[in-house]
């Protein structure tokens, strides 16, 4: 396999894919046709894992023996939106200006795909000794919710695999952990009247502010008790509120609010014991508003709960990635979650390692340094030649 040649195939592969817009709202279904049709040309089956609407789908496929030993690559085929954001050329169309390529998943994290791609011709012509698994997923960018299906199938699907390789933009360096990542919605519903007369109901608005003050404290608190040695930066598990929505006029007291706020974890942290005195605070909260009205109250929905990701010191998987690469480097970890916890619960050695920069990633004009193109593309024929 020459470096040359994959990367310039891989180059072809990913101007077809930034095309695909898969913004997260939107489906997958045309970029996994195309995935397919090209395993097909080259004599590989693939199978699809969808959502219960079947407007969305994980692939996963086996190119080369069905053999243990094998290395699983990745990645996640939906992008963000570019909603409100002011690009400089089209955002699905790859776009090369000097030393950089442009598109939206760029290198978040189509690169690493079309680089996957690109690798495939050399694996199905049946001279290694052990397989290329692919595994592509869906809704990684809304809570990593696409995967698990998919993870539960290679459980039992594949000959054990050496090592998983997360191809989340790192830089092409070898990064070992990351936070998890837990988000909830909560809608307080009030009761409407004048705003002159508060007596006569209750502003969704004013109790969503105190639970929201509490959600602040607590923020607050575990910025206070972050470990000084942690990988992890910051060196705590932060606690945002993303999201606010309430009210429809300023005389009116709101008849509903909602806001939807995220956790992220550190391994070792138990997400669920962090949040467990706001959730009692919620439920005395909507108790105390059924007494007065009976169609109001507090509901407290979790919408995602992706794991944490553990360094795995010595593991298989980081091995490989440093021997690929060549990082000699430190231990690191991301602040950002990923699928790797999922592969990692589910027993497979893990790691993450990709072209491109998580800097770029979610912004307008998002892009991928040809030199880290290159890089992954001789990390995909050292990989071939570590399979041979």
């Amino acid at each position: 396999m020459e470096t040359t040649a994959l990367r310039a195939a891989a180059l072809t592969h990913l101007e077809a894919l930034i095309a695909f817009d898969t913004t997260s709202r939107d489906s997958n279904l045309t970029l996994i046709a195309y995935v397919e049709a090209f395993l097909g040309r080259h004599g590989v089956s693939a199978r699809r894992v969808t959502n219960a609407e079947g407007t969305k789908a994980n692939l996963y496929a086996t190119i080369g023996p069905a053999v243990p030993g094998g290395v699983v690559l990745s990645g996640h085929t939906d992008v963000v939106p570019v909603d409100g954001q002011a690009w400089s050329s089209d955002p699905f169309a790859l776009t090369r200006r000097g030393e950089r390529l442009y598109g939206r998943g760029t290198c978040d994290m189509k690169g690493f795909l079309a680089l996957a791609l690109a690798a495939v011709p050399g694996f199905a012509r049946g001279t290694t000794a052990r397989p290329l698994h692919l595994a592509f997923s869906y809704d990684e960018e809304v809570g990593c919710l696409g995967a698990p299906t998919m993870i539960r199938e290679l459980v039992t699907a594949l000959p054990a695999p050496r090592a998983v390789i997360v191809g989340e933009p790192t830089d092409m360096e070898v990064v070992s952990g990351h936070k998890g990542i837990s988000t909830w919605r909560v809608t307080v519903t009030g009761h409407e009247a004048h705003s002159s007369l508060t007596h006569l109901g209750v502003s969704a608005n004013m109790v969503a502010v105190g639970l929201m003050a509490q959600l602040r404290d607590l923020a607050r608190a575990l910025a206070d008790h972050g470990d000084p040695t942690s990988l992890y930066h910051p060196p705590h598990a932060t606690l945002t509120i993303g999201l606010v929505q309430g009210g429809t006029a300023v005389n009116i007291l709101a008849r509903e609010c909602s806001f939807v706020f995220d956790l992220r974890t550190p391994p070792g942290q138990d997400p669920d014991a962090i949040i467990a005195p706001f959730l009692v605070a919620c439920a005395a909260e909507d108790a105390a508003l059924k007494r007065h009205f009976a169609d109001a109250g507090v509901e407290v929905v979790r919408r995602s709960a992706t794991p944490s990701f553990a360094p795995e010191p010595g593991g298989a998987a980081e091995q490989l990635a440093r021997r690929l690469t060549g990082d000699n480097g430190p231990a690191r970890a991301a602040a950002y979650a990923a699928e790797a916890g999922q592969f990692q619960g589910a027993g497979f050695s893990t790691i993450i390692c990709g072209p491109g920069s998580i800097e770029q990633a979610h912004q307008a004009d998002e892009y991928m340094e040809i030199t880290q193109f290159e890089r992954g593309a001789a990390f995909m024929t050292r990989l071939y030649e570590a399979l041979a």
